[in-house]
């Protein structure tokens, strides 16, 4: 697998996150599957394991120490605090002694006396950037962390972050069909030498082609809430996937190796971050490491899969007042959500 870096930790280019098998896209598989998928996969050369509080309200944390504890020293291990799922309602959190004490917790679950790499997973924005971030760098220090990362923030935000300790990697959602990181968070990350992980790098499912039908997912799955995958924008959405197809075909590999191709191609500070719940697809996404895309057949990706060509916001607006991303407000006027002074009003 490539080299891909975060901080002195060669990671690969390509990690699992682990949500699909507790959390959000209807039933998780049964236990003795998501073992069999976790297993395969580091059999298979993954290196790079990302979990959080929230997922399935701890149990995929605690399913993570059940099945890779034994074999803890084999790969690099995230998590995340300062959201947490609380008597069936998600809280944000990020108070010093709330992520110290979530710390603690999930290390008793993930069966270790360290974690690699600690996101805080939403920044509460009831408590300054600079106290959160301190309260890490003191778990840092005390060596029950590795480093530190920040979730679905701006780039300001990581900036402020940074200036209290150094930012080991910043985690958003970014794909062909996600462009909000390329309103700064991108280049503010190779500026610091801040690892970039890119989440859902298939879309939440929508690149692989295979998605067809919303109305047959799970009525628990989140992409019902979720404006692209609407019944007005979702059909609109599917018209790109004939082009996508195509450009597949002509790079010589499959809709989902294609996606994730792309998402490396964006820098060697990238990191992409599937997940998946089946280990044919996982072995699928791996496969995306060997692709090697030509700059025309790039171009010609950026033109048919953007922001002014994908229908829908990434997320409502209930949805996207819990994060602090950039944000497009229109395809001519791109708003930077976060970029305005702390305390003041959200565009």
């Amino acid at each position: 697998m490539q080299t891909r870096f975060i901080g002195t930790h060669d990671v690969g280019s390509i990690g699992l996150g682990c949500m699909n098998l507790s959390h959000a896209y209807g039933t998780p598989p049964a236990r003795e599957d998501a073992a069999k998928l976790l297993l395969h996969t580091l059999d298979h050369g993954v290196r790079h394991f990302d979990t959080a509080a929230i997922y399935g309200a701890t149990a995929n944390e605690t399913l993570i120490g059940e099945v890779l504890g034994p074999r803890r020293d084999k790969y690099f291990l995230a998590s995340k605090c300062g959201m947490a799922s609380i008597n069936g309602r998600r809280v944000i959190d990020g108070r010093p002694e709330t992520l110290k004490g979530t710390c603690e917790d999930a290390l008793r679950r993930l069966r270790t006396d360290h974690i690699d790499l600690y996101y805080l997973h939403r920044w509460d924005q009831a408590v300054p950037i600079e106290e959160s971030v301190g309260a890490l760098a003191e778990l840092v220090a005390e060596g029950k962390i590795g480093g530190i990362g920040l979730s679905e923030v701006s780039a300001a935000t990581l900036r402020r972050a940074h200036a209290v300790h150094p930012i080991a990697a910043l985690q958003a959602e970014y794909s062909l069909w996600s462009r909000n990181p390329e309103l700064g968070t991108l280049d503010a990350c190779r500026e610091l030498g801040t690892a970039f992980v890119a989440f859902s790098p298939l879309a939440r499912g929508f690149l692989t082609g295979t998605l067809r039908d919303v109305a047959s997912l799970p009525a628990s799955d989140i992409r019902h809430s979720m404006p692209r995958f609407s019944a007005e924008n979702y059909p609109k959405n599917l018209a790109l996937l004939d082009g996508f197809a195509a450009l597949a075909r002509e790079a010589g590999c499959t809709m989902a190796q294609l996606a994730i191709a792309w998402v490396l191609s964006r820098g060697e500070h990238v990191v992409a971050l599937p997940g998946t719940t089946g280990t044919g697809h996982l072995d699928e996404d791996l496969g995306a490491d060997t692709v090697r895309l030509e700059a025309d057949l790039l171009r010609r990706l950026d033109r048919l899969i953007n922001e002014q060509t994908v229908h829908g916001a990434r997320y409502s607006a209930a949805q996207q007042a819990d994060v602090d991303t950039e944000v497009f407000h229109s395809a001519a006027a791109p708003v930077r959500r976060g970029s305005q002074p702390a305390g003041g009003p959200l565009p």
